[in-house]
């Protein structure tokens, strides 16, 4: 395949940036660097045309990211489970850095991929402290569950857990400030939090991990945070239509917060009754009004009101 002139794909991992120029049509190797990122950004800074694309890998690409939005460098960051299914569409078999490059410049040229969003630096500060209490907040589980299981070990489990509690509470007040910091966040956690089954975690969850919430049709909402039946079709047989993929995290906050919104005297209660009492199974009925909470979510952000009982 000829890759147009301007593409680039850059495999990223920890130690090195592998990065394939269609222009020049070679691959080169650089450290995974502050430095290497800047070189390249100031080379393809003077290229209108260039667009880069890689992987989405957490604080592995971090580097590339933060130069790239400083110098306006336009670039792509793709789903990893998304560039390895095209990759075997495509017919790349061999799996090493730098044909996943060329893959990467690939992708780029065969599908119409967005350029990510401009950094939002507030944004990213309270997802860095949300991960870091949702960490917490798995350790104490682990270590409640090790105190019932090991009564021996009981002053240190419980001096642990103490620990994790006094951490998590100041983690959480670390986010409220974070957030009252912020106009934009603050605006967003109130409207958030008027509907139903939003508490604080839920909210600091879609503000943090959904930044899109409010530009997204209700499908892609639906969708993005791994709410959606999908069809499984073939021919005459007509499968059982089930979620997948997503944000998980998301996900898991909005479940929560639709068991608790049921318990409200909202219409949220009535469809949970109402889909009981056809027969649907809770967890099933309770995903379906998760959905539904979001894509409200989805408008309230959008139209900037609160939610309407």
């Amino acid at each position: 395949m000829i890759i147009r002139s301007g593409l680039i794909g850059i495999d990223v991992s920890k130690a090195h940036f592998d990065i394939f120029d269609a222009e020049s049509g070679r691959t080169e190797r650089h450290p995974n660097s502050g430095e290497s990122a800047r070189s390249l950004a100031d080379r393809l800074q003077n290229r209108p045309q260039a667009f880069a694309i890689f992987e989405a890998t957490g604080r592995y690409d971090r580097n590339l990211r933060v130069v790239f939005d400083e110098l306006g460098v336009a670039y792509a960051r793709v789903n990893p489970s998304r560039a390895r299914d095209f990759a075997r569409a495509a017919g790349y078999l061999a799996k090493t850095d730098a044909v996943d490059a060329r893959m990467l410049a690939a992708m780029g040229q065969a599908l119409s991929l967005c350029p990510a969003r401009e950094r939002d630096r507030e944004r990213e500060r309270l997802s860095g402290l949300h991960k870091r209490r949702d960490q917490l907040v798995a350790m104490r589980a682990c270590e409640r569950v090790r105190l019932s299981e090991m009564p021996d070990l009981k002053d240190s489990l419980e001096s642990h857990i103490a620990w994790l509690d006094q951490e998590i509470r100041r983690l959480d007040a670390m986010i409220a400030a974070a957030i009252d910091a912020s106009e934009t966040l603050l605006e967003e956690a109130r409207l958030l939090r008027t509907a139903p089954g939003i508490g604080p975690v839920a909210a600091t969850t879609l503000i943090a991990l959904m930044p899109e919430l409010g530009s997204l049709s209700p499908k892609t909402a639906a969708a993005l945070a791994g709410l959606a039946p999908f069809n499984a079709d073939s021919g005459q047989f007509r499968g059982v239509r089930r979620i997948k993929g997503g944000r998980r995290r998301v996900r898991q906050a909005l479940y929560m917060a639709a068991i608790a919104a049921i318990r409200s005297g909202t219409r949220f209660k009535t469809i949970y009754e109402t889909l009981r009492a056809k027969g649907k199974p809770a967890k099933l009925a309770l995903i379906a009004i998760a959905r539904k909470l979001i894509v409200a979510l989805n408008a309230m952000v959008r139209d900037r009101v609160a939610f309407q009982a």
